[in-house]
């Protein structure tokens, strides 16, 4: 019978403090991940650089999450604990045992593992987390709890330096990097002299919304019920809409769940500045062609894009000029159920702040630019995160954009406002012509968007929604 490993005298003569005197398990697992991390070292000492190179490539793909890769290691941590005697030996309370532990340590996640990979129900439920230096915090019921696993300075900067192997456009020494892993996780990095010595900072951020649908946004209380028949007509009409808010707001898994309504066999084109939303998972069904591109890299595609014969497009994260043309130079030739994202609170300054930054970029007459917008798009939903529980997200109000030629006169009306005091959706049952005449292919759809506000606004009806003319347009009729 092979004798068991004595780990007691493998931490002393590591130099490391004795497992009886620390007081916790703290030591004696950090033992156990330098014997494993011993017994795969001893094992390429001796190898070639190609070899060497196929090892760097493995440990990168189980770091980014690639299950053959992972599996691999999971079972070659297994294989040296069982031969060791140590498959009962305890772990950190925040793995479920102790080869998932040893693994995240060395080529996971480190303590950020349990977060990402859903490995108790409270990281379920969290859709962020954060290490700023050695802690760790994570978004559980909207609010941030500092968490027991700390992650030290040499452990954090293993953790960058692998997974920006996976980015090879990255460089350290720039300070700020955006990366993904394979599960969707976006994780976003600030380090050297963009922070404070000994606390650089790691964002992670996942989506926790499996069931994509209006009916599981009325459930948590994002919209009112009644909304979901409203919204299913708005998307068979075929307008084209803006989802506005902060950060953290909602405002994407939104876009998401009201693409999800739309028809499969539409043709779509998907632009997003990074590779946030996996549209071939979400809509496998769906000819959606999915391009990542920003800045001079969007507007060296504009032409070829504008070429396409796609029956709408998506735009997520809106933030600078070539995106603002692009959704206004594709909309302005007649294509409907176009969806975007935008990171703002106020609806209403939505078109100028489009029209700005496009006459930024490229010049052009402003008033112009924005009688564009409120000509080609036709909704913007904003959303916001609740102050005191963040994990909830709230549709804050529906703007509803026109423009009428004969006047030369922009329109914004406000169809739905969100009451904080007492937590209730106020509606206003405003249709302008301008939405008839674009939806006239549609006319059930209108017809259900007719009798759904009118029920909505009787229950609980917006007092006072005059529709605006804003000041930031001039023309015609407008005062």
């Amino acid at each position: 019978m092979e004798k068991q490993f004595d780990l007691e005298a493998y931490v002393s003569r590591e130099g490391r403090r004795r497992p009886e005197m620390a007081g916790d398990t703290m030591d004696a697992f950090e033992g156990i991940c330098s014997m494993v991390e011993a017994c795969f070292e001893s094992e390429w000492q001796d190898t070639d650089d190609r070899a060497r190179n196929r090892k760097l490539v493995r440990e990168k793909r189980a770091l980014i999450g690639y299950e053959q890769e992972a599996g691999y290691y999971k079972e070659r941590i297994r294989g040296i604990l069982r031969e060791k005697g140590l498959m009962d030996a305890r772990h950190p309370p925040w793995y479920p045992d102790l080869t998932e532990a040893v693994f995240a340590e060395l080529y996971g996640l480190s303590g950020l593992a349990p977060w990402a990979y859903d490995m108790s129900e409270k990281y379920r439920r969290s859709s962020s987390a954060k290490l700023i230096g050695d802690r760790m915090y994570c978004l559980i019921d909207g609010t941030s709890e500092l968490q027991p696993q700390r992650i030290p300075d040499r452990r954090r900067e293993k953790l960058k330096r692998t997974l920006l192997l996976a980015t090879p456009n990255e460089r350290l020494e720039y300070g700020f990097h955006e990366v993904y892993l394979i599960n969707g996780i976006r994780i976003t990095i600030y380090s050297g002299k963009r922070t404070k010595e000994g606390q650089d900072i790691m964002v992670f951020r996942k989506y926790i919304l499996k069931e994509l649908t209006f009916e599981e946004m009325v459930r948590l209380h994002t919209i009112p019920e009644g909304a979901p028949a409203l919204f299913r007509h708005m998307v068979r009409a075929g307008f084209n809409v803006l989802f506005a808010g902060q950060v953290r707001s909602g405002k994407t898994t939104f876009l998401q769940t009201w693409q999800k309504y739309e028809d499969p066999s539409l043709e779509g084109l998907a632009i997003a500045t990074d590779p946030e939303t996996p549209w071939h998972e979400l809509m496998p069904e769906a000819p959606i062609m999915q391009l990542v591109c920003d800045g001079e890299e969007l507007a060296e595609v504009v032409k070829s894009l504008l070429r396409g014969d796609n029956d709408y497009v998506l735009l997520e994260e809106m933030r600078d000029g070539p995106a603002f043309r692009l959704a206004l130079d594709i909309t302005s030739t007649g294509t409907m159920r176009s969806k975007a994202t935008i990171h703002d609170n106020d609806a209403l300054n939505i078109p100028y702040k489009m029209a700005a930054r496009i006459r930024e970029t490229y010049g052009g007459d402003l008033k112009e630019l924005i009688g564009q917008v409120y000509r080609n798009f036709d909704y913007i939903l904003e959303f916001s995160q609740h102050p005191e529980n963040r994990a909830r997200k709230i549709m804050t109000g529906i703007l509803e954009l026109s423009y009428d030629m004969a006047r030369d006169q922009v329109t914004a009306a406000r169809i739905c406002q969100y009451d904080q005091r007492q937590d209730r959706w106020l509606w206003n049952p405003w249709i302008s012509e301008d939405k008839y005449r674009k939806a006239g292919w549609f006319p059930e759809a209108l017809q259900g968007m007719e009798q759904c506000l009118r029920d909505l606004a009787d229950a609980s009806p917006l007092m006072g929604a005059e529709p605006l003319h804003p000041a930031y347009y001039k023309g015609g009729d407008q005062p």
